[in-house]
């Protein structure tokens, strides 16, 4: 499951976790072997398991310290690891819609202009992007995806905006998320989506998981009103 060389790393985390690393720089690699080592946990659980948070290059162990330490775990991770490569859960394939109404796309006319790039270019970039869910993070329900075109990547606005709306789409970087709370975000707001991220369902509270895949359709202003029972 090794990503790189002089990887796995451990860190302990308080007294309840720990940090397994496969490395310090975003690569296929080394979050397929996060992939493989959150199936393995998944798979057999040890006394005193919590729960594992899968991350882009790392993955956290969480366990009851009253019941396990941290050298124990990393132990038994490490014989995890050393089982060979597991395969990784076949990943969902995932659609969401996206309305690219002005309205909803307040920063599209700004992400054109940068990108050198009609404002129709930038929607068919956008959705010919190939998204991966990578992790969860910030707030609940915020899916990281990563594989925005480079056509269109753009760092982060220098000051955030507030009061960004629920189902907005934004991009920063290589990443996109939609949105699933009313909140400030730096990000550049390319759409709306009536997709439900936040599933309420407390046994998949949430639409995607890690390693899913993610396409964007577009649809209309009465498509969308129509999935949010306008």
């Amino acid at each position: 499951m090794s990503a790189a060389s002089g990887f796995p790393r451990f860190r302990a985390v308080a007294e309840h976790g720990l940090l397994v690393e496969f490395g310090d720089v975003l690569s296929d690699a080394a979050h397929e072997a996060v992939l493989r080592l959150d199936g393995a946990l998944a798979s057999a659980r040890f006394p005193g398991f919590r729960e594992a948070v899968p991350a882009y290059v790392n993955l956290l162990v969480e366990f009851d310290p009253l019941v396990a330490d941290c050298l124990g775990v990393q132990k038994v991770v490490q014989a995890l690891i050393a089982l060979g490569p597991a395969s990784p859960r076949t990943p969902g394939i995932r659609v969401a819609g996206v309305c690219y109404d002005a309205d909803f796309a307040p920063d599209l006319p700004a992400v054109a202009a940068a990108a050198g790039l009609s404002e129709e270019a930038v929607i068919a970039a956008h959705l010919a992007g190939d998204y991966r869910v990578y992790m969860y993070g910030f707030a609940p329900g915020y899916a990281y995806l990563a594989g925005v075109p480079e056509a269109i990547r753009l760092p982060r606005k220098p000051a955030p905006v507030r009061g960004v709306e629920a189902g907005s789409v934004i991009v920063a970087g290589p990443q996109c998320l939609i949105t699933t709370l009313k909140m400030p975000t730096g990000w550049w707001i390319l759409g709306r989506s009536p997709t439900r991220v936040l599933t309420g369902d407390a046994n998949q509270p949430f639409l995607f998981d890690v390693g899913d895949r993610v396409s964007f359709r577009r649809i209309d202003r009465a498509e969308f009103d129509a999935a949010e029972g306008l």
